[in-house]
């Protein structure tokens, strides 16, 4: 029996805002968290700026046990456990049970363990101090630690997955978890993602020269999807996690419900037809929104937001032709297309599930939030989605669906289609 599917939670660790006040704040006001880097300068990156969330350490004393605190050192899994919390504190449900709560699960995705915890072990044991890594070091270092913390602090007893799909992990985390629900393998899931984009994997990425490097004295300019001065993305750290729920289970427990998952789609374009390891199959990221918006039953003329990935590359325009070619739409028919990115950069992993927050914000608060940074639109972009469907300003909307949509390394595509709740 096929199910409904409702999101009932949220929590949010972002560059722009921690909590979903802040972050509703920042979304409607066009408030950009990216920052500038002394430490990137002085290891002489090319970029030199990044999305940081303003994370306070001690704060996690609200979460967790001084025990546990104490030895935490992986900052990828104190965002997802703080997002996470949040998000179920948010859905109205306490933290603390002496109960294995069987009906609930997790899926929470992340790219890599935490290197600096990795560093911490390969120091010690290339000098021979390996008595003095402690008991605490494997469970920071493998990429499960995240779930392993949020499911043990919840007590979570369904399925407890750890997805890793390069930036398509968050909203790929997120279908996983509506279709164990959908199929009655749980009753609720808590999803989401987490990154932290540390030093080791910043400069991995900067070796690519595919980051922002011309804006290093004007951080928040730096990030320019759509734009004719972008000229790469910039790297943003940071968690989401949002509760989803069996419909008849939350209605049953009185739950505020934010949207409806109404379906979705994750695929492979093989790496071939233009498809490599960085760069997407134009064929397969087609299929995947096509996808999912048949198994959402949605016909491409209903959306009335696209929450691209649009990372400020050169791929935005492909990404615009590829939605055209999906939706069939083109010019003043086109729906409203916007960006997170040019407000919190690239959050890699955590960038799915961050965005997704945003996108179930504009549908609940009504309005489709700014491209900021967008004072030269690339009108080879333009002339596909229309200049007026590509806001420079917070515009007020009803937002009935919207398509959000991530792709990533190794030619992986997923695609969420979401809607205002109706009863």
């Amino acid at each position: 029996m096929s199910r409904r599917v409702v999101v009932t939670g949220m929590g949010v660790v972002a560059p722009n805002g921690i909590g979903i006040p802040a972050f509703l704040n920042a979304l409607q006001t066009g408030i950009s968290g990216i920052k500038f880097v002394p430490h990137y300068r002085d290891l002489n990156f090319g970029c030199q700026v990044a999305g940081l969330p303003d994370f306070k350490w001690d704060k996690l004393a609200n979460y967790i046990s001084e025990v546990t605190l104490h030895g935490l050192k992986a900052t990828n899994i104190a965002y997802g456990l703080v997002a996470a919390l949040d998000a179920w504190a948010d859905s109205g449900m306490p933290y603390d049970t002496d109960e294995t709560r069987w009906e609930t699960g997790c899926v929470f995705g992340n790219s890599t363990s935490d290197t600096e915890a990795m560093k911490n072990v390969i120091t010690r044991v290339d000098n021979k101090e390996v008595r003095k890594l402690g008991s605490r070091v494997v469970e920071q270092a493998m990429n499960s630690g995240v779930t392993s913390y949020i499911s043990g602090r919840l007590g979570l007893g369904n399925r407890v997955i750890t997805n890793s799909a390069a930036c398509a992990t968050g909203t790929q985390a997120i279908l996983m978890a509506y279709e164990y629900i959908k199929d009655g393998y749980a009753k609720r899931i808590l999803t989401g993602s987490a990154e932290h984009v540390d030093t080791y994997v910043y400069g991995a990425f900067d070796s690519m020269r595919v980051l922002s490097r011309k804006f290093n004295d004007e951080p928040e300019k730096a990030s320019r999807p759509m734009s004719l001065t972008a000229g790469g993305f910039v790297p943003g750290s940071g968690a989401a996690a949002l509760v989803l729920e069996d419909l008849d289970f939350a209605l049953a427990r009185n739950a505020r419900i934010y949207a409806e998952v109404l379906g979705g789609s994750t695929n492979d374009g093989g790496q071939r037809g233009g498809g490599t390891m960085t760069a997407a199959n134009p064929v397969g990221v087609t299929r995947c929104i096509q996808q999912a918006l048949e198994t959402s039953g949605v016909d491409g003329a209903k959306v009335d937001l696209i929450s691209g990935h649009l990372t400020a590359t050169f791929a935005d325009k492909q990404e615009i032709q590829n939605w055209s070619d999906a939706l069939n739409r083109r010019g003043n028919g086109f729906p409203m297309v916007n960006s997170l990115k040019s407000m919190i950069g690239h959050c890699l992993s955590a960038a799915g599930s961050i965005e997704t927050v945003a996108s179930i914000l504009q549908i609940v608060h009504g309005f489709v939030h700014a491209n900021i940074n967008l004072d030269d639109p690339n009108p080879e972009i333009t002339e596909i989605a229309g200049i007026d469907n590509v806001p420079v300003q917070m515009t007020k909307k009803d937002v009935n669906i919207v398509a959000k949509a991530n792709f990533g390394f190794g030619d992986v595509n997923s695609c969420l289609i979401i809607s205002k709740y109706n009863d």
